[in-house]
């Protein structure tokens, strides 16, 4: 079978092999694994070819197309397929490079699709268990991990552009965040009304509690935090990592495997209920700061497959 051996009982396949994986070597720098995995591959391909009476340097697009289609006749992903396919193109563009071809067989074949992972999301209800989970908590840290949390849902923040957000971030009506984001390209995010009265609860517990090391000079009046979540790091505000950390207990508390809970998955699921609910491309393009919307529209995969299930589940012809 293809790809279930890398025949090393060949003698090696072809001197310009070695030569090839020399010059990885010696002018771009490539890693021991990275050579390895690329002998794997090319010798794996000089026995396929040799059992066709073809040397590995004197292969031909048809060659090189019923690999391909036998690896993958194999059970081999889409991503083997396409780091085969890679190495190959490297090998194949080097023996032109050479001369030792005068053209090269792998330059008109199409690289296998490889499907986009889906987004991960939590479902609405895990996400007001979280709320709930936050909303236990008693104190000032209690106010700051519900105004994170509401945040993060109702704007679907990166977890970046939420630990990092400055006082002079939020609207005097406190209607709308203004977010700084990627490429420094800045953008305005409404906010919902619990997530407004959970910044302005957390701004006033800040406001009344010194920050931890500086009581003396905090109530002299010469210590304000420009952050909304200030912290005494080297940045001034709360670390990502803290944050996550946060969200991993409030999981443990409402019932949920933290491995399912991170911040980038709150992102995903303010985009993916948003659109549930009706919200269209461009206006969650613009609150999520996508540059493309082709960016955006791999929400729209979420909402398909959820549908799906639906049906699936719940339509009486689909059950067997």
């Amino acid at each position: 079978m293809v790809g279930s051996r890398t025949y090393r009982e060949v003698a090696p396949p072809s001197r310009h092999l070695e030569t090839f994986l020399e010059m990885m070597a010696a002018e771009r720098g490539a890693a021991r694994n990275t050579l390895a995995a690329y002998r794997r591959d090319l010798v794996d391909l000089a026995g396929f070819l040799k059992r066709r009476g073809r040397p590995l340097e004197a292969a031909d697009a048809q060659n090189l197309r019923d690999y391909l289609a036998a690896i993958r006749a194999a059970g081999h992903k889409a991503t083997t397929q396409a780091r085969r396919l890679s190495a190959i193109r490297q090998f194949y563009a080097f023996l032109l490079g050479e001369n030792v071809r005068t053209d090269d067989p792998s330059h008109l074949i199409d690289a296998p699709k490889i499907g986009q992972a889906l987004p991960k999301y939590l479902s609405e209800d895990e996400v007001e268990r979280l709320i709930a989970a936050a909303r236990a908590q008693e104190g000032p840290d209690g106010l700051r991990t519900v105004a994170l949390i509401e945040l993060l849902y109702a704007t679907g923040l990166r977890v970046s552009e939420l630990v990092g957000l400055r006082l002079a971030n939020i609207a005097r009506n406190g209607q709308t965040l203004t977010v700084i984001g990627k490429g420094s390209k800045e953008r305005m995010v409404p906010l919902s009304d619990p997530a407004r009265d959970a910044v302005a609860a957390w701004i006033a517990a800040r406001d009344a509690a010194p920050e931890k090391g500086h009581e003396k000079a905090k109530a002299q009046g010469k210590i304000k935090s420009p952050f909304l979540f200030p912290a005494a790091t080297r940045e001034g505000h709360l670390p990502r990592a803290a944050f996550n950390d946060i969200l991993k207990t409030l999981a443990a508390e409402a019932g949920i495997d933290g491995a399912r809970v991170s911040p980038h998955v709150l992102r995903h699921s303010f985009a993916s209920h948003m659109l549930a609910h009706g919200a269209d491309l461009r206006s969650l393009q613009q609150m999520l700061g996508h540059a493309d919307i082709s960016t955006t529209q791999i929400y729209t995969h979420v909402l398909d497959e959820r549908l799906k299930r639906l049906v699936e589940q719940s339509h009486p012809l689909a059950k067997p």
